[in-house]
């Protein structure tokens, strides 16, 4: 925390010698330094860990450490590290590696982007979809899910440790054993990857009456809503858990989805309600209970 002293013959004298020389107790002489040295030496240090840390983005406490002897500081590397967190200064991490999920280079059709434009009221107008990388272990999988668009709830999800078109259909088939579809009345919007623009999927889109759309190149925010749950997703369950195989991240993935997002998980867009309780108040009511609230109170039959 002080530079380093040298071992000139004529060094600055002792403290016990500037104590009696002064007249006074050594006591009082450290009580003193201790009110009024350590700030001063904690701004001087503050700034040389400041001046590093900019040069060197990538450089953890430990070399700053390293650097700050180079120059001649006496620190312990633990102190830097306070001293790093407190001024948010610790390093950029460098992104892990992260397996690609969408190939876009294909020949299959590219569809137009249907979805930029669209405001759904209602359930079953616009769902997205989107396929991320799960970290285990030793390797990755892969999982696949549907949005509907209007109340953020996950309607379909897929896990399994390829990209084959058959990871995003078995999404699409969940979301659609488990919604009512109006043939034309559905749009359904992903990236360009070749998982969704094969013509296996494009047929099952088509065969269930639901109209096909894609992201513009390049462009992840057309798909934005499916990237937000990714984001969340990742914060909230995968980046905080160890995975030890394919059963048992298909287990903890399908007890967030299903429990924790769709049914507690309280969004800002929903005014705070979870997906599952939004859907719910947001469903028309039939038209016979309808017209039953509406009607009025029979008269009271006298005794």
């Amino acid at each position: 925390m002080t530079r380093r002293q040298g071992g000139r013959p004529d060094a600055a004298p002792t403290v016990a010698r500037m104590c009696s020389l002064a007249e006074v107790s050594r006591g009082a002489y450290y009580r003193g330094w201790c009110r009024e040295a350590p700030a001063r030496h904690d701004t001087a240090l503050r700034d040389a860990i400041q001046r590093l840390a900019l040069a060197h983005r990538w450089y953890g406490y430990r070399r700053i450490t390293a650097l700050l002897e180079r120059e001649g500081w006496v620190v312990n590397h633990k102190r830097v590290a306070r001293l790093m967190r407190e001024d948010n200064l610790l390093c950029l991490r460098r992104p892990a590696f992260r397996p690609p999920t969408t190939d876009s280079r294909h020949a299959w059709r590219a569809w137009p982007n249907l979805a930029r434009q669209m405001a759904p009221m209602a359930v079953n107008q616009l769902w997205v979809a989107d396929i991320t990388y799960v970290r285990l272990e030793e390797s990755f999988v892969y999982l696949a899910v549907i949005l509907d668009a209007f109340s953020r709830k996950v309607i379909g999800w897929a896990l399994a440790d390829h990209l084959q078109a058959g990871l995003a259909l078995a999404a699409l088939q969940m979301a659609l054993d488990g919604r009512a579809v109006t043939p034309g009345g559905l749009v359904h919007h992903s990236d360009r990857g070749v998982q969704y623009a094969c013509g296996d999927y494009i047929a099952r889109l088509q065969a269930a009456g639901i109209q096909p759309s894609m992201s513009r190149p390049a462009c992840p925010y057309d798909n934005a809503m499916a990237e937000s749950f990714m984001k969340t997703l990742k914060m909230e369950e995968v980046d905080a858990s160890a995975y030890r195989d394919l059963k048992d991240a298909r287990a903890a993935l399908g007890t967030f989805i299903e429990t924790v997002y769709n049914g507690q998980r309280l969004h800002s867009a929903l005014a705070y309600r979870s997906p599952t309780e939004f859907e719910f108040a947001t469903q028309p009511v039939p038209w016979p209970a309808a017209q039953q609230a509406r009607a009025p109170a029979p008269p009271a039959v006298p005794d």
